[in-house]
């Protein structure tokens, strides 16, 4: 592989076209495309404060690296994408892309990140200012993530989520296929309109969660004192450790909560089948 080390590069498309290069020490400034339609690149220890720096990549690896908040929408339209022990304070990263890989990073400015992607792992690594982040993102497997930004992960499909925080109003919405096991999710209207969501051994907060939902599971879940009507208009199957604020209009499935439900609410709004189990201790 060709190597460079120590270099600085600026304007427009300096390392345009470039395959199996080593980058060492690089700084890209300001300018567009430092290294688009390239492949097999390696970057250790760069810094990039240009635009539009992976754009068409097919295989690039950036270990402890800086994207400067000029960098904004650096990583568009690319595959086989891993970033390891980086430090990210641009937005709008990853756009079309498969094959992405987040280990160790910090994203101090993550708005409109994850945006139409496949198969993505994340592991490790704190995302703040997200609001949008993983828009209509599918196939993803994140571990131990501290999120920080509304409206996370609505319209994706596939997606398992361990050990994480997620502090994120609006997130999961008309989302399919989540599991999420041994997480805190704050933030209200959690899922709402979401299909085949699996919650276990999870802390929910927020206002009005988990409505709307049609195949909603929850096993051994605890709830906030603030997460009041919830599961409006669901079909649920769900366990409940400690107690619940409020329950309104659940269409179907069983709610066993070992503690108390300070209230439950069945209407003249309720939907058929209308026969859902609720059992709780009061």
């Amino acid at each position: 592989m060709k190597k460079i080390e120590n270099q600085e590069f600026g304007g427009e498309r300096p390392l345009y076209c470039e395959h199996d290069l080593e980058l060492r020490g690089v700084t890209i400034h300001v300018g567009e495309s430092s290294l688009k339609e390239t492949s097999n690149i390696d970057a250790e220890d760069c810094t990039f404060e240009g635009k539009y720096v992976f754009w068409e990549c097919r295989g690039f690896s950036t270990r402890n690296c800086l994207y400067k908040s000029s960098a904004r929408s650096s990583l568009w339209y690319s595959e086989r994408g891993e970033l390891l022990n980086c430090k990210v304070e641009a937005p709008k990263m990853f756009r079309r892309m498969s094959g992405i890989k987040i280990s160790n990073c910090v994203f101090s400015d993550a708005q409109e990140t994850l945006w139409d992607c496949r198969d993505v792992n994340i592991k490790d690594t704190r995302i703040e200012n997200a609001d949008y982040l993983g828009m209509h993102t599918d196939d993803v497997v994140i571990d131990n993530l501290h999120l920080e930004g509304n409206y996370s992960f609505q319209y994706s499909k596939n997606v398992v989520i361990r050990n994480s925080l997620l502090n994120s109003k609006d997130s999961l919405w008309e989302s399919e296929n989540v599991t999420i096991y041994d997480s805190e999710i704050n933030g209200e209207y959690l899922g709402w309109y979401a299909k085949n969501l699996k919650l276990v051994r999870c802390h929910i907060t927020g206002e009005q969660p988990l409505c709307y939902c049609e195949n909603l599971i929850m096993e051994d879940c605890t709830m906030g004192s603030d997460a009041n009507l919830a599961f409006e208009y669901c079909t649920i199957q769900a366990t409940i450790k400690g107690d619940v604020h409020s329950i309104k209009n659940p269409t179907s499935g069983s709610i066993r909560v070992e503690g108390r439900v300070g209230e439950i609410i069945i209407d003249e709004n309720q939907k058929a089948p209308a026969n859902a189990e609720i059992v709780a201790n009061s």
